[in-house]
C-alpha cells in the first residue's frame, strides 16, 4: 500500500487525496506534501481510507525517502498531476 494515492473516506479531511508514505497493522500515515509533510505524516486508520491510484514506484519511494527536502514537493505534483487527470477524464 505505500505508495498509493488514497481518498480520505472520514473526519475532517474527508475527500482529500493523500499519498500512502507509510504502513502499519491497522493504520497508514498519509503525506499531501502541503498541510501533512513527508516529515510528519497523518496517521489514519486504514478503514477510512480507499485506495485510487496504484501510485509510486518503490524506487521512487526511496527517492523521497532519500531526499527529504524535496519529498513535498514531488508529493503536491504528483497529486497534482492525479487530480487534473480525473477531472478532465471526467464525463459531464
Amino acid at each position: 500500500m505505500v505508495g498509493q494515492l488514497a481518498i480520505s473516506k472520514a473526519g475532517h479531511d474527508k475527500g482529500s487525496v493523500y499519498l500512502v508514505v507509510r504502513e502499519e497493522e491497522t493504520c497508514v500515515y498519509l503525506a499531501d506534501g502541503i498541510l501533512k509533510r513527508y516529515a510528519a505524516p497523518k496517521k489514519k486508520n486504514k478503514r477510512h481510507i480507499q485506495q485510487i491510484h496504484s501510485g509510486l514506484s518503490a524506487q521512487e519511494m526511496e527517492g523521497l525517502a532519500q531526499n527529504p527536502a524535496d519529498a513535498d514537493t514531488n508529493i503536491k505534483r504528483y497529486i497534482k498531476v492525479f487530480e487534473r487527470n480525473r477531472f478532465m477524464n471526467r464525463e459531464v
